[in-house]
């Protein structure tokens, strides 16, 4: 079994898509046994209660700082032998201790085609908004290992999704997110969980394919 800790700020909308794969039992070897939100009071912890899935709450404002923070976040995942990370709109800024304990082991989903709409500021409808303004004809999600850089760690899995005529922000984000996030985060979580992702000069090669 991998155990799988889902990192969150929100209504969990991600986390309900791993929730509802895991149930449909395709997550592999994946078990999600810890979600943790940088937020009191957010949906996704009801979620996480819902379905009995341990919670806990570690508020950025009760650090003094992101590397104090940082250690806390990393102590409660290594303390819960976590094997994997999944960022779902995971929205605190976090350090290099994370990454340096958990190397090629966390994910997040993005909600655009990486390299385009990405970067720091680049999250929620901000994503969505510059893509309609720039006048892309497909936007998508990407799912990609997390590095220190934003938006810069090694690309797992993408999928397009058609910009239509007449698409608001709010529009877009629930296509890409019915479409793409939602479909193509808990096939990236599978592959880690069976073994079958690997990582060479930044590029994430796949066994079977």
């Amino acid at each position: 079994m991998k155990r799988i800790a889902v990192l969150v700020s929100g209504g969990g909308t991600n986390l309900q898509a791993l929730i509802d794969a895991e149930g449909r039992g395709e997550l592999g070897e994946g078990r999600i046994t810890l979600v943790i939100s940088s937020k009191e009071g957010v949906f996704a912890l009801e979620r996480a209660k819902n379905h009995g899935i341990p919670s806990a709450v570690l508020a950025r404002r009760d650090y003094a700082d992101i590397a104090t923070y940082s250690k806390a976040l990393t102590d409660a995942l290594v303390a819960a032998r976590i094997d994997l990370v999944v960022l779902a709109g995971f929205l605190t800024i976090i350090d290099e201790q994370v990454y340096e304990k958990f190397p090629n082991r966390i994910l997040n989903v993005h909600p655009a085609l990486i390299p385009s709409f990405c970067g720091k500021g680049y999250y929620g409808l901000r994503v969505h908004e510059e893509a309609l303004r720039k006048g892309v004809k497909v936007s998508g999600a990407t799912v990609h290992i997390v590095t220190p850089e934003c938006d810069a760690g090694p690309i797992v899995l993408q999928r397009a999704v058609e910009v239509r005529e007449g698409d608001t922000p709010e529009i877009l984000q629930r296509r890409i997110m019915e479409e793409a996030e939602w479909k193509i985060l808990p096939l990236a979580v599978k592959l880690f969980c069976d073994g079958r992702i690997s990582v060479t000069d930044n590029i994430v090669h796949i066994k079977g394919e």
